[in-house]
């Protein structure tokens, strides 16, 4: 599975400055990678289709077609069980600065490789004039 490669993925601002700040934990290496190739724009300035930091997406599993709604959150808000996915989690690096109509891959911790495809951003907190959240 390829890495993170420039202009693949785009992050606002706001949450480059707060996941570099996670860099006292042990970030993932996929994480680490997605920082240092990510394109980074001024929150305003985001599509209203790009995955960012507490979006609500629905993706759909490319195998199954089961359809699921999960937001991208901070370690701290993580409860998988209720839809709220860590950005540390492989799921979540795969997710965050892409667009709607994407496929997300991820590698999980044992080897095996998962995707899902971007159905839509039902919630962007920048879409809806929040560009501190």
């Amino acid at each position: 599975m390829p890495a993170t490669i420039h202009g693949e993925r785009t992050l606002t601002e706001l949450d480059f400055v707060r996941l570099g700040k996670l860099a006292d934990r042990q970030l993932p290496p996929a994480l680490s990678e997605l920082l240092d190739a990510a394109d980074v724009l001024p929150s305003r300035e985001i599509p209203s289709d790009l995955v960012t930091m507490n979006s609500q997406v629905e993706i759909e599993d490319p195998a199954t077609r089961r359809r699921q709604k999960i937001t991208l959150c901070y370690p701290g808000d993580a409860q998988p069980g209720a839809g709220f996915v860590s950005v540390m989690s492989p799921i979540g690096i795969g997710l965050l600065g892409v667009k709607t109509g994407t496929t997300a891959c991820w590698r999980m911790p044992n080897g095996t490789e998962g995707s899902a495809h971007v159905v839509a951003v039902l919630f962007q907190p920048e879409a809806s004039g929040d560009y501190t959240r």
